[in-house]
């Protein structure tokens, strides 16, 4: 799966946030970068289709067919830190909500999905009861283990302590090879040292 983006724009009032963004998307890691405020967030809710762009347009292409930016859900996963979780839901609900939409990874089984979390421990707790850094992990999980072809990472450690953080890596690495990730990140340790950068300060 690919898709290419063509004087894409955003601007809210008569500020533009970035605009003449053209890139063309292939499997492999992008790394959005760029200083807090410069619309990386933005552009990442734009190229995943939550946000409709000013100017310019979206192209998401799978077996050399066109899909329409409002049937792309079915095939991205979104982990990012303003992204909400149903609170009233427990670990294992939560679960078995998200992966009653999507296939899992390798066809996972809830048990394994929830050793995976590394939150055993947790598996009849309320979201509403899960401490920042667990609420980040099982947002992150949701992601990396749904059989998706793109997935978007938003600053992804926010909230992680180190071993969070090593948990990041270890699942991240095993990613297959074909996967699309795009981070949106100004922190050089929340992505790989091979990734494609873009700069967003280039298009503003």
């Amino acid at each position: 799966m690919t898709f290419s983006a063509e004087n894409l724009g955003k601007r809210f009032n008569r500020e533009w946030i970035f605009r003449n963004f053209n890139y063309s998307f292939q499997p492999g890691v992008y790394a959005i970068t760029g200083p807090n405020g410069s619309g990386k967030s933005t552009l990442l809710n734009v190229l995943w289709g939550q946000v409709p762009a000013s100017t310019g347009l979206l192209n998401y292409t799978k077996d050399q067919k066109n899909i329409p930016i409002e049937d792309v859900y079915r095939e991205i996963a979104i982990a990012a830190p303003y992204m909400d979780l149903i609170e009233e839901l427990t670990l294992e609900e939560i679960l078995k909500l998200h992966f009653s939409f999507k296939k899992t990874r390798k066809g996972k089984s809830l048990e394994e999905l929830i050793e995976l979390l590394e939150l055993t421990h947790a598996r009849h707790k309320s979201i509403s009861h899960f401490s920042s850094g667990m609420k980040q992990r099982l947002k992150l999980g949701l992601a990396f283990f749904s059989d998706v072809k793109i997935i978007f990472l938003d600053e992804p450690t926010t909230n992680l302590d180190k071993p969070s953080i090593d948990w990041y890596w270890r699942n991240f690495i095993q990613l297959p090879n074909e996967t699309m990730i795009l981070i949106g990140s100004n922190l050089e340790n929340e992505y790989p040292d091979n990734a494609l950068r873009i700069n967003l300060m280039s298009y503003k």
